[in-house]
């Protein structure tokens, strides 16, 4: 196994089109586990380590632009005001070592629909930017999912930055696992008010071979609170109303049984997630808006 360590984003850039099976490498918190328990022996590791832009943010615009090697840990701490969900996410990933080390560029390319970051990208709104030495590309997050840990990585393209949405509303995530910490999802949930827009996003983490939005149960919703004029009172969203959202949510899930959990367990956890994160989050709206009555 040899190992590329380039000084800058062109060296890396050029690197990977020299040899596109390398395997890039920042945090390792995935690659290592999967090269010492021997499930992958790649011919080049390329170590992004030096390469000092991915692990920088830029806050100036609509969107957060998170360099690819952004640590967990610094989403918790400087992001939180910006991108709610994705720090509440992020405080869910591992060990304080693991937060340390991993990012959300490490999670979009290991592609693990158990990954973490996933729902709160999806929730939020997000944008891959990859490059290559052919160019740069916006790919959208719900589009960059290709499969169980497969990606729409061209074999010469690296992940440069994630583009997220600033938040406008409330954010929440939750996450189902078979202890309280350093655990692989069971199942997640994430959602995301954004009521300049009137619309409401979601994303579903490990209930599907890929990490999905619930568009039909985003649809309902945003439908219902305009028809109930709830977007403006303030008004507390009907039971009948969360429950469907939670049924919906469900229904966009394609589980499996495996041995962290069965594929009914997983719709019922899903279900039960949404209408507890919509509980959250219009809780939040509400006050943000001087209601204080809490959502039915």
């Amino acid at each position: 196994m040899d190992f590329l360590r380039p000084a800058d984003w062109e060296e890396a850039l050029a690197a990977k089109a020299a040899h596109p099976t390398a395997v890039p490498i920042a945090g390792g918190t995935d690659v290592m586990v999967e090269i010492n328990f021997d499930h992958r022996r790649p011919e080049y590791l390329l170590d992004l380590n030096r390469v000092g832009e991915l692990y920088e943010w830029q806050t100036d615009g609509p969107d957060v632009r998170l360099g690819a090697a952004v640590p967990y840990t610094r989403v918790m701490e400087h992001l939180r005001a910006e991108l709610p969900g994705l720090a509440l996410a992020a405080h869910t990933v591992g060990s304080p070592q693991i937060r340390n080390r991993g990012s959300v560029g490490g999670n979009l390319g290991a592609a693990s629909p158990a990954g973490d970051s996933h729902p709160a990208l999806l929730a939020a709104g997000a944008d891959v930017e990859v490059q290559s030495v052919r160019g740069t590309r916006l790919i959208p997050v719900e589009e960059f999912y290709t499969g169980v840990k497969r990606n729409a990585l061209a074999p010469d393209e690296l992940i440069r930055a994630v583009r997220i949405r600033r938040a406008t509303g409330p954010q929440q995530f939750s996450k189902v696992g078979t202890r309280n910490a350093m655990v692989i999802a069971v199942c997640a949930f994430g959602v995301a008010l954004h009521p300049h827009r009137r619309t409401i996003r979601t994303g579903i983490g490990s209930a599907a071979p890929t990490p999905v939005r619930a568009r039909v149960a985003e649809e309902f919703l945003a439908a219902a609170l305009e028809e109930g004029g709830l977007w403006e009172s303030g008004g507390a969203v009907p039971p009948s109303v969360a429950a469907h959202f939670a049924e919906l949510a469900a229904g966009a899930c394609n589980p499996i049984d495996d041995v962290r959990g069965s594929a009914a367990y997983r719709r019922r956890a899903v279900a039960v997630m949404a209408r507890r994160t919509l509980g959250w989050v219009w809780d939040e709206y509400r006050h943000s808006q001087g209601r204080g009555a809490r959502c039915a």
